[in-house]
């Protein structure tokens, strides 16, 4: 590479909880930079999670981050080029990148639920993917699929 690798920014943790994943959270569920309005959605959707709680000893939070660590691929697929030929080659996804993955994926798929508000929505998603269902937890089992039938070509990896 010819330029020097950008230094990494620093996330300050949120208000509420003093976690910085929240905030990185809160940061891609915000859209035309109202931030203030991410994090009302964000607390409106634990709250509305405490009082649908599947199980009364955790708390929304914890409830929350069970939930990315159920949607969170370990494998990925990448498209790569040999001899004409396009092969869909599996690759470890690292750490950074697999939380941004989760992150992505339950605020994509909460958008695309039915329900009245942005809150509802997405403690809806919440809550299916702590169960192991929902359309995140979907899009990770059919990674994980996609990587164990592309298996053979592992050794294309770059």
């Amino acid at each position: 590479m010819r330029k020097r690798k950008p230094k990494k920014r620093i996330i300050l943790p949120d208000p509420k909880f003093n976690d910085t994943l929240v905030t990185r959270f809160v940061n891609d569920l915000m859209m035309s930079g109202k931030k203030n309005i991410s994090y009302k959605i964000f607390y409106d959707a634990l709250d509305i999670v405490e009082k649908k709680n599947p199980s009364k000893d955790k708390t929304a939070l914890d409830v929350w981050k069970k939930a990315l660590e159920n949607i969170t691929p370990a494998v990925e697929v990448k498209s790569r080029r040999v001899g004409g030929a396009t092969f869909q080659v599996p690759m470890e996804i690292r750490p950074e990148r697999k939380e941004s993955i989760s992150v992505k994926n339950l605020i994509l798929f909460a958008r695309k639920r039915s329900g009245r508000s942005m809150a509802e929505k997405l403690a809806a998603e919440i809550i299916a993917a702590y169960n192991e269902e929902g359309g995140a937890f979907k899009k990770k089992e059919d990674t994980h699929r996609m990587a164990e039938a592309n298996k053979a070509f592992a050794f294309f990896r770059f």
